[in-house]
């Protein structure tokens, strides 16, 4: 079976600095992939090329949703990349903080909407039908995140590891095939961590989308990844099972440390 995410070569250079040199990096269907290494070493830049932020360099990026032909998105916007299956969270939350729980995730799902510019602007009965379902279809993904108790809440009034997951609650109404989730635990402590660990093997397992993950939470990415990778200094270093990458040298030497126990 096909990589759902085939990334090959991938170049991002800014000026004279070459953030990200040559990556190549695979995720499988229903693969739960983490992409690990120091503050700096290009893991979010690499993302930006993934999502469109960014156009790279050099190199490609390939995708093959399931059912679907596969197809080259390297370059797309966010908003095509988006709609093409690959939906993103921020190491920085980006939620709009004066807007409810229920209408962050709607505008995630509105991504998914038919109607056009007519439709919009002369609310016929067709879109308006799709609204209804928005809603709907909304307040299902707040439920299947573990947040439909805030529905009604100012995301900004949330505690923040509800902010955490409203996030991936938004993503996730994008009716993605992969989600790219980039640092999804900072500032969590231990219970919401191991929360969010069940909840990332929840939506692997049914919602049928794989993970590619930025995280410098070792323990975090140790019990959940089946591949990581290792970026240093815009190169991947490493690549393995968990059980190869917490005994390779150089990834030692470059990140985990002598002393790393997970």
């Amino acid at each position: 079976m096909a990589a759902v995410l085939d990334v090959q070569g991938l170049t991002m250079d800014f000026g004279g600095l070459r953030a990200v040199d040559a990556a190549d990096v695979k995720v499988d269907p229903g693969e739960i992939v983490a992409l690990i290494g120091p503050n700096g070493a290009g893991k979010t830049t690499f993302f930006n090329c993934i999502t469109g932020v960014y156009k790279p360099t050099k190199g490609d990026v390939l995708i093959n949703p399931p059912g679907k032909a596969g197809k080259r998105i390297t370059g797309y916007r966010p908003s095509r990349v988006t709609q093409n299956g690959l939906a993103r969270t921020f190491q920085n939350i980006r939620l709009f903080q004066n807007m409810t729980v229920l209408e962050n995730v709607m505008i995630g799902r509105h991504s998914r909407l038919k109607a056009g510019l007519f439709g919009a602007l002369f609310r016929n009965p067709k879109t308006n039908r799709e609204e209804e379902q928005v809603v709907e279809d909304s307040y299902v993904v707040l439920e299947k995140i573990g947040i439909a108790q805030y529905v009604n809440e100012l995301a900004k009034n949330l505690p923040y590891g509800a902010q955490r997951r409203l996030e991936i609650a938004r993503a996730l109404a994008t009716d993605p095939f992969l989600l790219l989730l980039d640092e999804p635990a900072a500032g969590m402590n231990p219970h919401e961590t191991r929360a969010l660990d069940d909840l990332i093997l929840k939506l692997r397992d049914t919602e049928n989308v794989a993970v590619l993950l930025i995280e410098h939470d070792m323990s975090l990415v140790m019990r959940l990844s089946e591949r990581i990778y290792v970026m240093d200094y815009g190169k991947l270093i490493a690549d393995g099972a968990p059980s190869e990458i917490r005994q390779n040298p150089a990834v030692i030497k470059a990140y985990l440390g002598e002393d790393f126990d997970a």
